[in-house]
């Protein structure tokens, strides 16, 4: 029987988070010395993680999608994906991940039953992947993405979070890559949890430093983006748009498989596809279908709500 919200919405997908660790200090996610974590002794094992995920199927889940932190940072991930892959009535098995552990873990995740990732990728240009990410290298998330294709996990998504200043002047060079191969590059805007707060201080970040001047203070600092600044960095689905087609002309509406909230196009005769996400200039609520589980087991319906329900309780786990 489907899970029907009192908003008639049919909930069939759950995120799951593994870990809240993460490998990298992007500046729109955490500071450079990182956020506080869970202790380990209060993170779901892997054989609670596959067993919550197995009661979510038979209330109507069909669709399961790994995430972090940084999954890939998590040694059992192989032992998770496999015992929910082996569970019934499960239509879509994903990850998201930073790419930088796939050479490694892509074909043993293929193996396991792994069916396809998003990988995030702000950046195709090496000093700024430094910039924004603060740890790691694009070569080898690259070498990363290679691993993923041979291995068979497809298809494979690219998400980019779009900031005015740092990363916008690149939408039509990730579009180019979708024409080259079988690449999925979803843009997505860039949006602070408190979008509304108070901008009575009146500080304008892109005005005083530039939009990379003000990652590398941030990084020379340690610190992470504030909410002020970046709703100041937004930049539209929209606006990304016209700077493609300025470039490649006009995109053709295409569709792709588990396709998400993205509004997806494609440049003529591209394998791959060109996707925006766009929760800040268009509402995505009212088409909403997932559910999130955190990594130390608590349900949150939505990541604007301070709502959730710890499942550790009984009675699942008496």
């Amino acid at each position: 029987m489907p899970l029907i919200d009192p908003f008639a919405r049919t909930i069939d997908y759950l995120r799951v988070s593994v870990t809240d660790r993460c490998n990298f200090r992007c500046v729109y996610c955490m500071p450079e010395e990182g956020s506080p974590v869970s202790p380990k002794d209060e993170i779901l094992s892997a054989e609670e993680i596959v067993r919550l995920v197995r009661v979510s199927v038979e209330d109507g889940i069909r669709k399961i999608r790994l995430t972090g932190g940084e999954p890939l940072v998590r040694k059992d991930l192989v032992d998770i994906v496999r015992g929910i892959a082996a569970l019934p009535d499960i239509s879509d098995l994903s990850l998201t991940t930073n790419g930088y552990l796939l050479t490694e873990l892509a074909q043993p995740l293929a193996e396991a039953g792994l069916a396809r990732i998003n990988v995030s990728l702000d950046t195709l240009r090496p000093e700024r992947f430094k910039e924004i990410a603060r740890r790691g290298e694009l070569d080898r998330v690259i070498a990363g993405l290679d691993a993923a294709k041979q291995a068979g996990i497809g298809p494979i998504k690219l998400n980019c979070v779009a900031m005015k200043g740092v990363n916008d002047d690149e939408a039509a060079e990730f579009a180019e890559w979708t024409r080259r191969e079988a690449i999925h590059v979803r843009f997505i805007e860039l949006m602070p949890i408190r979008w509304n707060l108070d901008e009575s201080s009146g500080f304008d970040p892109l005005s005083i430093h530039g939009g990379a001047g003000l990652l590398q203070l941030k990084q020379s600092k340690g610190s992470m983006l504030s909410d002020v600044e970046m709703r100041r960095m937004f930049v539209s689905a929209e606006e990304l748009r016209k700077r493609i087609e300025a470039v490649h002309g006009p995109l053709e509406q295409a569709d792709l498989p588990t396709n998400g909230p993205a509004r997806t196009y494609r440049l003529p005769g591209a394998p791959g596809t060109i996707g925006f996400i766009s929760q800040i200039s268009s509402d995505l609520c009212a088409n909403c279908n997932r559910l999130r589980l955190t990594a130390d087991g608590f349900l949150r319906p939505c990541l604007m709500s301070d709502g959730e329900l710890d499942l550790r309780k009984p009675p699942l786990f008496s």
